[in-house]
């Protein structure tokens, strides 16, 4: 089944006419292809799918805790025809739960040597992007897909699960229809809040409690109140960011004294909408750059990791790195 080739199909006919933001998730007993596209559930519809694959099958009741992936049915409302019928498209949309994989997950110190000078050196040249029209405009329909591979999602998910104490509440800042938690997260975790461009992608985020649609772009202020958060997370988004110090700085401000901020980072992104100075470095000069975003933000100084999926038969999947400081 080629997912990506459905989704491409509903968004491109999204374009032609604004989405409904109507929402709603239910446990589906059976799928098959022609009846989900002939199905007429309004605006967005999903189900969860548990999906077998062959890492899972040798275990039936540890696939059922721990499934590789699940499947989530999506019907995408987006107008009305002459006579006021509904006009959807269907996809279905995978989810890597970071579970029952081959991989393993070594992790290894990234050492910051980098002294930052007393004041940012940073100009605004530094922060320019190829593509300067309005984000929001960017970000309006909802993109239902990973930007990183499975690999590098999972090693995110056991970082968090081996370093995100149970009882935490925690803050996704630029999130999206995934978190990239552990499944258990949903239940033993206090608070999972979540800021982010697109309220749709929020929205098909199951592990949510609350969410805002926000462009941190033109407005950093975050809105919790002070000391809000034992844990803050950022996956792979720092690089869009064309206030991070500001941004950072109300990290800061919303978490807890003895809390933590985690940013994932790899080697992907949108080079249209990344700010030039991160088109121009490595993964290691990142590394360095977001240590002194957090530095000027009123942190000290922060800790790195190469947390890389290690991959049987496999030696180009996508790095994983992590910056971690504590508040």
């Amino acid at each position: 089944m080629k997912i990506g080739y459905w989704l491409a199909a509903a968004v491109a006919a999204a374009c032609c006419a604004p989405l409904s933001y109507a929402l709603s998730f239910s446990r589906a007993k059976s799928i098959t292809r022609s009846n989900f596209i002939q199905s007429t559930a309004s605006a967005i519809f999903f189900s969860d799918i548990v999906a077998s694959s062959p890492a899972c099958a040798a275990d039936k009741d540890k696939m059922q805790q721990n499934p590789r992936y699940i499947e989530n049915e999506v019907q995408m409302k987006y107008g009305d025809d002459s006579k006021g019928n509904p006009r959807t498209r269907g996809v279905l949309v995978r989810r890597f739960t970071g579970d029952s994989t081959p991989y393993s997950f070594p992790t290894s110190p990234v050492s910051l040597v980098k002294e930052w000078p007393e004041s940012p050196p940073f100009t605004q040249k530094d922060f320019f992007r190829a593509d300067e029209g309005d984000d929001e405009n960017f970000y309006t329909l909802p993109r239902l897909v990973y930007h990183i591979d499975e690999p590098a999602v999972a090693s995110l998910t056991q970082y968090y699960r081996a370093n995100i104490k149970p009882g935490s509440s925690i803050l996704d800042i630029c999130s999206s229809w995934v978190s990239h938690y552990p499944l258990e997260f949903k239940d033993n975790m206090k608070r999972i809040s979540a800021t982010g461009m697109n309220p749709l992608e929020l929205m098909a985020n199951d592990q949510l409690t609350d969410y805002e649609a926000r462009n941190l772009n033109i407005n950093p202020a975050l809105p919790y109140e002070d000391n809000s958060f034992d844990v803050v997370t950022c996956v792979v988004s720092i690089d869009y960011l064309i206030k991070p110090i500001e941004s950072l700085k109300e990290v800061h401000r919303v978490l807890k004294p003895g809390g933590k901020v985690i940013i994932s980072q790899s080697n992907r992104c949108f080079p249209s909408k990344a700010i030039s100075m991160w088109l121009n470095m490595n993964d290691r000069q990142h590394l360095e750059l977001i240590n002194g975003y957090l530095q000027y933000a009123g942190f000290g100084k922060a800790q790195a990791y190469d947390i890389t999926a290690s991959v049987p038969g496999e030696r180009f999947n996508d790095p994983m790195f992590i910056v971690e400081v504590t508040k």
